[in-house]
């Protein structure tokens, strides 16, 4: 075992402070990482609140961060895939049974025994496992992702979460050339939806209630802005849609934009309302339209993406900051202050 600093939360009240934490020593399968940049995800903020305490309830205390991308310092003795000094990401998950349907199929996200980064069960030290607000972490060789040497580091963080979040759905969907795609929401899920379609080929058209995300929606590659307040402009896509990626997390009038889906589309839901959406069973069934929702990816897919992202020098939009302004990004990132993601450059630590 080693101290490794971070930045945690003792309460739900309690701002996130510089601490001192354990990390396990690498056993044979395991790689060590020092984190550069960890990218801060609104589940974060919830988690650090307790605000899911009925699904997920917080331990304290909370490291929080799953979008982490590194250099390996250490590998163990049976691992094969890395060595120090490569680059290395690291994202919402760290662990998992390995065995089940799910996991035999690259559908790691789905294990019933997932490990989470951070606020999970931590097998090898007892208590829960803490995330990429730290200098180092230590994860098992099969959740760890290599990172293309093109990319930018601290737009490459978000990917780990905001990043697979989007593009997993749109390659289950077939999103590809010729098809017509909406993105509801422009945010930090939002933004990355846009770049993926638009790299995939699809005709994509962003859905927002501020009309002066126009500019910047077409700046990402959005080839229409709808403003969906206006019903005329809404009528207009009725039926026209083979795929719709929501990403808005407030309760909203789903109808709408079921009712812009073609025969066989889909509307699959990312954005995560906490209280129950009102759904019309009669626009689902007249155009065999579908209603799903979507988590991460697998290993194989989060690496595929990040490949794909490679090729098509796709990052996240971030704003760099310094680990001592995480709780004033917080409040920011409550009033949807920042385009698109903060992403904290971990160098600043060292000074704690």
């Amino acid at each position: 075992m080693y101290k490794a600093k971070a930045y945690s939360a003792q309460s739900a009240t309690s701002r996130l402070e510089s601490a001192s934490i354990v990390r396990r020593d690498p056993t044979e399968h395991d790689v060590q990482i020092e984190i550069l940049f960890c990218g801060i995800c609104h589940s974060d903020l919830h988690q650090v609140r307790n605000e899911w305490s009925g699904l997920m309830p917080t331990v304290y205390p909370c490291v929080p961060g799953h979008e982490i991308v590194g250099r390996v310092t250490k590998v163990g003795s049976a691992v094969t895939k890395f060595k120090a000094g490569d680059l290395a990401a690291v994202g919402c998950m760290v662990d998992s049974d390995g065995t089940c349907p799910e996991c035999k199929a690259g559908l790691e996200q789905f294990c019933s025994n997932l490990v989470l980064t951070y606020n999970s069960p931590d097998k090898h030290l007892g208590g829960v496992t803490y995330g990429g607000y730290s200098d180092a972490i230590v994860v098992n060789e099969r959740f760890v992702l290599r990172v293309p040497g093109n990319l930018d580091l601290a737009g490459t963080a978000p990917l780990l979460c905001a990043g697979i979040t989007t593009y997993s759905p749109m390659r289950h969907w077939s999103v590809a050339k010729e098809k017509k795609v909406g993105v509801v929401g422009l945010g930090g899920l939002g933004h990355m939806g846009v770049k993926f379609a638009h790299a995939l080929g699809a005709h994509v058209v962003v859905f927002t209630t501020s009309p002066g995300k126009r500019e910047d929606a077409l700046r990402l590659g959005a080839d229409e802005v709808v403003i969906s307040k206006n019903a005329d402009e809404m009528n207009k896509h009725a039926g026209s849609f083979d795929f719709i990626l929501d990403a808005v997390a407030a309760v909203h009038d789903i109808n709408a934009y079921l009712n812009l889906l073609r025969r066989d589309g889909n509307l699959t839901m990312v954005g995560a309302p906490q209280q129950p959406i009102p759904v019309s069973v009669f626009g689902l069934l007249f155009r065999r339209r579908s209603f799903s929702g979507s988590l991460i990816g697998g290993i194989a897919e989060t690496q595929e993406m990040l490949d794909f992202c490679a090729k098509h020098n796709i990052t996240a939009d971030v704003e760099v900051i310094p680990i001592q302004k995480v709780n004033e990004a917080y409040e920011r990132l409550v009033r949807s202050d920042v385009k698109y993601r903060f992403s904290i450059d971990m160098a600043s630590l060292k000074s704690e």
